[in-house]
């Protein structure tokens, strides 16, 4: 039985879209960035917690537990999710004419091993006015998104260029989950 450890609906559309069965069982542990914590260790962290936790909460011993968690990165400093709307704006003026990254850490428990890995994009934006940013702002959906955007939403527009696993940006990078679940499969006892 393969769960989900998240509550984003992303994240299940993804995992849905590549056809895989799951249940959903959101994990719910701070996810405050550690003094000194960079970002590829952050999100494999709270992938990790994330997925021990579930598959705790669960107590099914044949329970493959995924979790994960992305942020965005600019100059090395982690953009999470904003705070309000001004923190939302600042962060799209951070990006605006810039180059940043995307990471997502994933996590796979089961009751024999625990599997961590990250996959990391970068994505170009495009120079944002201040209208802009103010009405995208406006519309809610930078709210719940790391680095204050969503690309497959509205801020499609301002980005030409995705270099790497653009599903990673969404929030679950496929073909590494693909991989990492059908590793666990394979090393599991009969």
């Amino acid at each position: 039985m393969l769960i989900l450890a998240s509550a984003s609906p992303r994240r299940h559309e993804l995992l849905a879209q590549a056809g895989f069965s799951f249940q959903i069982h959101p994990a719910h542990i701070p996810e405050d960035v550690l003094p000194g914590e960079d970002a590829i260790t952050y999100v494999t962290r709270l992938a990790r917690e994330k997925a021990q936790a579930v598959f705790a909460q669960v107590g099914d011993a044949e329970a493959v537990v995924l979790g994960a968690d992305t942020t965005v990165t600019l100059d090395n400093h982690i953009l999470a999710k904003p705070e309000d709307p001004g923190d939302a704006a600042r962060m799209l003026r951070l990006l605006s004419g810039r180059t940043h990254r995307v990471i997502t850490g994933v996590a796979v428990v089961t009751a024999q091993r625990v599997e961590v890995a990250a996959e990391v994009t970068a994505v170009r934006f495009l120079t944002l006015s201040g209208e802009e940013i103010e009405a995208y702002v406006q519309t809610g959906e930078p709210m719940d998104k790391a680095g204050a955007y969503a690309i497959q939403g509205q801020a499609a527009r301002w980005i030409p260029r995705v270099e790497g696993c653009y599903f990673n940006v969404v929030g679950l990078p496929l073909a590494l989950v693909t991989a990492m679940l059908e590793s666990v499969k394979t090393q599991r006892p009969r």
